[in-house]
């Protein structure tokens, strides 16, 4: 019984750990965001492309037939405008931002949140314009630069 009870207790630490609490987040949200753009593109941008071009609204009934096999091609063509219309929001939205950011790191710009350093004695958090940490007591010198006083 007491290694069912450690095995239970491992299990839990292994749900209740960040990275894998953050993939079930990020797995129900891609789901979310799948089928926000799945219907924006069935409802929405196959009218339009049915308006401008004629038909019924959708690919999906589009066929041709090569001795009696049946093609559905349409259905690969609504998969396919899908697909585009969710990897062009996820760059714009995700991987363009990001980007951004990472940019901005590298000219040297900090983000404006990150205000505080580590002691070098104790490894408190301390302010960055700190010349002596408040646990250790310990001289640290100011940081070099605009955020020194």
């Amino acid at each position: 019984m007491a290694e069912k009870k450690g095995v239970l207790k491992e299990f839990k630490e292994f749900i209740l750990r960040g990275n894998v609490v953050d993939l079930a987040v990020a797995v129900v949200i891609g789901a979310a965001f799948g089928a926000v753009i799945t219907a924006m593109v069935s409802d929405l941008f196959m009218p339009l492309i049915a308006a401008i071009f004629g038909g019924k609204g959708a690919f999906e009934n589009l066929t041709f037939t090569i001795h009696h096999s049946v093609f559905r091609y349409g259905s690969f063509i609504d998969a396919l405008i899908s697909f585009l219309v969710i990897a062009a929001a996820i760059f714009l939205f995700v991987v363009k931002p990001l980007n951004m950011m990472a940019a901005r790191r590298a000219r040297g710009q900090a983000d404006p949140e990150l205000t505080t350093r580590p002691c070098p004695e104790c490894l408190t958090e301390i302010p960055k314009a700190a010349v002596r940490c408040s646990a250790c007591t310990a001289q640290v010198g100011a940081v070099p630069g605009p955020t020194a006083l």
